[in-house]
């Protein structure tokens, strides 16, 4: 991970995120080749993450084309949101469109630093088709035999100031319901999975890469 001096602001959010080199994202893993994205596919994949509610008037920002580049503003918006297209190399699909809480809570990840949350903060990754990770490792980049790497379906993102209040939450992704990602670590928070078709799921058409066989 980037050690970069972040800010919170879309652009710098975004500069220190897309500063992680694809072998250490965090969903790393070995991919194989596909046809670039266009920019209005990239724009339309990452509209998909959020309700239109939300991502109409996001800012949309691109991954750069190599580490340390300044990303690409895709669209400019206006409501304070900012979504990303789908990770070129992860698994699955995987946009996310992110408030300004989120934003902070990137910026101390990628600083191994603790977030300093002080409200509830939401992000929204609903785009069809998820991706994999580890549910107990946040810096663990590839799957291993205790760090719980899992299928991640779409979903909504929570944090919490107080993460004393997910104690005893499961941390289950199989639990049938929200489960809390990186329990026990300063990055924990809560995942909602929203099956196909739910409200929040709204009816965004997604642009992805297939998903590998596992």
């Amino acid at each position: 991970m980037s050690l970069r001096k972040l800010t919170v602001t879309a652009v710098g959010f975004a500069a220190a995120l897309f500063a992680v080199t694809p072998a250490t994202a965090q969903m790393h893993h070995d991919t194989t080749a596909a046809k670039p994205l266009t920019k209005a596919q990239k724009i339309a994949n990452a509209l998909s993450a959020a309700p239109a509610s939300i991502s109409a008037k996001a800012t949309i920002l691109d991954w750069p084309v190599k580490e340390g580049a300044v990303p690409e503003t895709l669209r400019a918006g206006t409501n304070g949101w900012t979504c990303f297209p789908d990770m070129p190399d992860s698994i699955g699909n995987d946009p996310a469109c992110l408030d300004a809480a989120w934003m902070k809570w990137v910026e101390a990840y990628l600083a191994h630093k603790t977030p300093e949350i002080t409200g509830v903060g939401f992000g929204y990754m609903l785009s069809a088709g998820g991706a994999w990770g580890s549910n107990s490792d946040p810096f663990g980049m590839k799957e291993t035999k205790d760090n719980h790497w899992s299928h991640h379906e779409p979903h909504v993102m929570v944090l919490v100031p107080d993460l004393k209040s997910l104690a005893g939450a499961s941390s289950d992704p199989k639990n049938g319901g929200p489960y809390v990602m990186f329990a026990g670590t300063p990055y924990a928070h809560i995942m909602a999975p929203m099956a196909a078709g739910s409200p929040a799921s709204g009816t965004a058409t997604t642009t992805s890469r297939a998903p590998r066989e596992r």
